[in-house]
């Protein structure tokens, strides 16, 4: 969704806006992004440590503002004697805000179709890579700077990506200790129309990223996954020098 100079089209976006304005309705809506799977009522109240009538009546104001969507099933599908429960999950909508209307992705509508269009023997999709990779050089070499100049460990070098690629849109977890899983792409409309090009981009972005940190134990792997990056964040773990096969 998009604020566009009609209220008739302005009107879903406020809502949603307005409806993350209170800071319960807010925290509850975190909490059931960052599950990644159908929420309860229950659940949704304990996290939030207020009864399941008020948190059921906040839910259901977040479904009302598009940002979840509800339906009834049996939570970890153990049905049990009685009324299946209602879940919560988030929706797919992109919400945005924009006064005046501003529209980048258009421009990046644009410029991807420029890209899927070359017939120069792939020279644009080349160069797109080039800058992606060079955008990302440019990011690493900034955070990196921000903390410890020395070269960064494994360890170090993920924690770095995740406050990093956070504040970009990412939604960073650690899968595992030596594994950074990126949870949201920033680029979904754009993937989803072109995704082996987008992808690629991501790639060379978060490539570039690594090697701006100076981080080679870590690399960027193409792993596409469903409602996630198409990227992970994989620390290669060295083998002590002298170990036995």
């Amino acid at each position: 969704m998009r604020i566009e100079n009609t209220d008739a089209e302005a009107a879903p976006a406020i809502t949603a806006v307005a409806a993350l304005a209170d800071d319960l309705r807010r925290r509850m809506y975190g909490f059931i992004r960052d599950a990644r799977r159908p929420v309860s009522r229950d659940e949704a109240a304990a996290a939030a440590g207020i009864s399941r009538r008020l948190a059921a009546f906040h839910l259901d104001k977040l479904v009302d503002a598009g940002l979840l969507q509800a339906r009834y099933e049996a939570v970890g599908g153990i049905r049990k004697v009685g009324r299946t429960p209602k879940v919560y999950e988030p929706t797919d909508e992109d919400i945005r805000v924009s006064i005046p209307a501003r529209h980048p992705e258009l421009l990046a509508d644009i410029l991807l179709d420029t890209v899927l269009t070359d017939t120069e023997d792939g020279h644009a999709r080349q160069r797109a890579m080039q800058v992606a990779a060079r955008r990302g050089t440019e990011l690493g070499t900034a955070a990196r700077d921000r903390g410890r100049p020395e070269r960064l460990d494994a360890e170090h070098t993920l924690t770095v990506a995740e406050q990093t690629l956070a504040a970009r849109g990412f939604e960073p977890v650690h899968a595992t200790p030596t594994c950074l899983r990126l949870r949201n792409c920033p680029f979904h409309p754009l993937a989803r129309k072109a995704p082996e090009l987008v992808c690629g981009i991501n790639h060379a972005f978060l490539t570039g990223f690594l090697t701006g940190l100076d981080a080679p134990h870590v690399q960027a792997v193409l792993a596409p996954r469903p409602g996630h990056c198409c990227v992970e964040l994989r620390a290669q773990i060295p083998t002590p020098t002298g170990a036995e096969l």
